[in-house]
């Protein structure tokens, strides 16, 4: 079995990473749960979603230190979900930074070293500027799915099986510029 955490912001695609995933591993014949989006997602709040995958999977959720993977598409929400992945699990993670409302009004300062933090902790990290690599790849918007193809060396899977997995799960004229952003994190990673 794998469980892997998605955390953001509301608004930065958590649910279509997670819909990629369950395409990718219902294709191998798993079962796969998926939870529903925790938080204020309309707000632009904290937004966990947590995906299970494996031959008997009976609960979407995981319990603290339970996850392999944490896929983040924001430094402080990597922070903040730490706790979920068990020792040595591995950190994919945006070095991109959503301004929470205490940094904003100057109450918190936005924590400085946050990758430096998490390997110190002994968790394995991959950090990458996925913003820039999807305004490269064609928008900003798609700046989750550069994340996800980064994860995607850790996760597993041939390029026929990812693409498959995002054929299913994005429809329309959005496909292309997804399968970009894909192979923009899948060569990152």
């Amino acid at each position: 079995m794998i469980n892997i955490v998605i955390a953001g912001v509301g608004g930065q695609g958590s649910l279509l990473a997670s819909r990629i995933l369950s395409a990718l591993y219902e294709a191998r014949g798993e079962t796969v749960k998926v939870s529903e989006v925790h938080g204020m997602s309309q707000r632009g709040g904290s937004v966990i979603t947590t995906v299970r995958a494996g031959k008997a999977v009976y609960s979407p959720l995981i319990t603290d230190g339970e996850g392999d993977i944490l896929i983040a598409f924001e430094q402080i929400e990597a922070l903040r979900y730490l706790n979920q992945l068990k020792p040595g699990g591995t950190v994919i993670m945006s070095t991109q930074r959503v301004m929470p409302m205490p940094v904003l009004t100057g109450a918190m300062p936005y924590p400085e070293g946050v990758t430096d933090t998490i390997r110190a902790a002994g968790y394995k990290v991959i950090a990458l500027d996925a913003l820039e690599l999807a305004a490269k790849a064609g928008s900003p918007r798609t700046a989750n799915v550069v994340v996800l193809g980064a994860a995607s060396g850790i996760i597993g899977g041939t390029d026929g099986e990812w693409d498959a997995a995002l054929a299913a799960a994005v429809k329309g004229t959005h496909l292309d510029i997804n399968r970009k952003a894909f192979a923009a994190g899948r060569n990152a990673g």
